[in-house]
């Protein structure tokens, strides 16, 4: 069984308005640039996107606000981004701040079939207002949602045919939680090799929570913030 599309537009069919979209990455390292582009022309609207950060104003995610497709993002730091500022601050844009190891184990929770679980991080903040609150050990705690969408986006450095993905060092991060969060998981990879050839060791998120894949024409591989020194 081939789980192998033959393009971005085949990769991203369904998708639709009004969706939840996961995208995996920390900041600019490991987003699937590819499928976002693909969102961005296919012109759908009214999204809301789960991922760590928001991009930065002409890349990743951001080519998404740019074109007013995201109505509500679901972030743990969003300081890159002067677009996403200007749409927050004159109401366009709906932000849900999550602290950054909440939203991963949200995810996580959620691609794990649990909805909610209890956290200390964020007790007596506005994180914590209108969640309900227990005390466990004599010590608060607050309720947390797992988190699920309609697709979830990432990007892998090595797949095969049936959709078992091989993440490459820090390119990793959020992107085996929201592989498995997804009701439909899209991966763009480097490279495809044929079932069998992977060893099974060196899996990290099993083809069973993958439905499409997608060999990724090109991979701009940005930095956020480039600092240097004389030698």
């Amino acid at each position: 069984m081939s789980k192998v599309v033959g393009s971005v537009t085949d990769a991203l069919k369904g998708v639709a308005d009004n969706m939840t979209i996961l995208v995996g990455g920390f900041g600019l390292c490991g987003i699937p640039e590819n499928l976002i582009k693909g969102l961005r022309d296919s012109g759908v609207k009214g999204l809301t996107c789960v991922s760590n950060n928001a991009g930065v104003d002409d890349f990743g995610l951001g080519l998404l606000l740019h074109t007013r497709q995201i109505k509500k993002m679901v972030s743990s730091y969003v300081g890159e981004n002067a677009t996403f500022e200007k749409q927050y601050l004159s109401g366009e844009l709906e932000l849900e701040f999550c602290p950054q190891g909440t939203l991963a184990e949200r995810l996580r929770a959620g691609g794990a079939g649990i909805p909610a679980f209890f956290t200390p991080t964020g007790v007596g903040t506005l994180v914590a207002e209108g969640k309900e609150t227990r005390t466990f050990n004599g010590r608060p705690y607050v309720m947390e949602m797992g988190i699920t969408g309609d697709f979830a986006l990432v990007r892998a450095w090595k797949a095969d045919t049936f959709g078992n993905l091989v993440f490459r060092k820090t390119a990793r991060n959020f992107n085996p939680m929201v592989a498995t969060a997804g009701k439909i998981t899209v991966a763009e990879v480097e490279e495809i090799v044929p079932l069998g050839e992977l060893d099974p060791d060196e899996i990290h998120t099993p083809g069973v929570y993958v439905q499409r894949i997608f060999k990724a024409p090109s991979l701009e591989k940005r930095i956020e913030q480039r600092t240097t020194r004389k030698v």
